[in-house]
């Protein structure tokens, strides 16, 4: 096959955490357009250079898609099977400027709209990657710090939903809120623990990752 000009890269930010969404990005860069310096995997960037960069993708891109799977979706179906369907909602969303996905990670979607590679690694390989590396962090953190507003107790705005240990002891303390993943251990056990003040009618079921 020929080489593929225009190339959507695709990455998530989001699936480790006990609360909040998974989001993946799809990004096209290609020929015709500024380039944009300074791309690298988002997890080595400090905030305020992620955030700059990602006004400059925005901008300069050929095309680019943010996709957001609610914590209900990840825990009808997981957290792997919804972050394979964001990254295929994703690609969707790009189809008409790209010939090619680029994933990372080393697992392709299911019904992909056209011909894709699995890159593990990708966010350190591909521009691409890079780039929707950026979005879907930048998008991510800026949708915590949105939930911290309305659960402070928790800490959002600091710890993005991961597991940390201020996050454990607020959960410990105030149960689980609606925002966070009832198929994650960690909330699961929250909900199970006799002294955890969660409304008995957010308990539901959930499958262990």
């Amino acid at each position: 096959m020929p080489a593929a000009r225009h190339v959507a890269g695709v990455d998530e930010a989001g699936r480790g955490p006990l609360a909040g969404p998974v989001v993946v990005a799809a990004v096209v860069l290609g020929p015709g357009r500024t380039p944009v310096n300074g791309l690298a995997d988002s997890k080595q960037l400090c905030a305020r250079r992620r955030e700059e960069l990602h006004d400059r993708i925005i901008a300069r891109a050929v095309a680019w898609k943010v996709v957001s799977v609610e914590v209900e979706e990840i825990d009808r179906i997981n957290i792997y099977h919804a972050t394979l369907e964001g990254m295929r909602r994703a690609v969707e969303g790009v189809l008409h400027a790209c010939e090619l996905a680029r994933i990372d990670g080393n697992a392709l979607p299911r019904g992909l709209p056209c011909p894709a590679e699995a890159w593990i690694g990708g966010d350190g390989r591909d521009r691409a990657i890079m780039a929707a590396s950026i979005l879907a962090k930048v998008t991510r953190d800026r949708m915590m710090a949105a939930l911290h507003q309305t659960w402070p107790q928790y800490g959002f705005a600091e710890h993005k939903g991961y597991s940390t240990p201020a996050h454990l002891a607020a959960l410990a303390t105030h149960g689980p809120c609606p925002q966070h993943r009832r198929s994650f251990a960690p909330v699961r056990a929250a909900l199970d623990n006799g002294d955890c003040d969660a409304p008995r009618s957010l308990k539901g079921p959930g499958l262990l990752p």
